[in-house]
């Protein structure tokens, strides 16, 4: 089940993922988190920042402020860009389940980086955390340093802003107890062009 949207990262992304791949490992599902979802979570921001930045320039402008107009502008800049940061990470991020693990490819700004995650590693029951709209988190394992973009503040870690988050965990679950049949990964293989490594 292919769900990587075309975009200008989709190419670097599979390149990635076919890389990552061990011998004979098989995609069972690709997709990527709701870049859009995330940038609307955070336009409070954008209510923030714009006034903010109108402030600012009004205060130059009658020289109410002086040498504190750089940092000014800067955090006022910072909260309108955020929303569109996290969207261009988003497009640069794939969320990936194998016949052997999860992984969390990521391209975004010239930083390739791969997190698996094995079967064994994760815990007994998924969580589900419902943001709306039919989007939530995934998370299958705990535990993990709350820097990683994938964790949450307790330390839950998975794919972040995925929409259908129910069926998303029915596939992990499946390919985790070998519920999976060969035919229906064959056929997955075929239609991702990255989705299995030969040994």
């Amino acid at each position: 089940m292919d769900e990587l949207r075309a975009t200008l990262f989709s190419a670097g992304l599979r390149r990635l993922l076919a890389e990552a791949l061990q011998d004979g490992e098989q995609v069972v599902w690709q997709g990527q988190p709701d870049g859009i979802a995330r940038a609307a979570m955070w336009r409070f921001l954008w209510w923030i920042g714009c006034p903010w930045l109108l402030l600012t320039v009004i205060a130059v402008g009658n020289g109410w402020i002086g040498q504190a107009t750089q940092p000014l502008a800067m955090i006022g800049v910072g909260m309108v860009a955020a929303p569109f940061v996290m969207l261009l990470q988003d497009l640069q991020t794939l969320y990936v389940i194998t016949d052997r693990r999860a992984l969390i490819v990521r391209t975004a700004w010239s930083r390739r980086t791969v997190t698996p995650t094995s079967f064994d590693a994760m815990d007994a029951v998924f969580e589900i955390l419902d943001i709306g709209s039919g989007v939530g988190h995934l998370n299958f394992a705990s535990g993990r340093s709350t820097r990683s973009p994938d964790t949450d503040y307790t330390g839950h870690y998975g794919f972040r802003f995925v929409r259908d988050a129910p069926r998303i965990r029915d596939i992990l679950d499946d390919a985790r107890t070998g519920k999976i049949r060969r035919p229906h990964l064959e056929r997955t293989a075929g239609s991702t062009g990255v989705a299995t490594r030969k040994a």
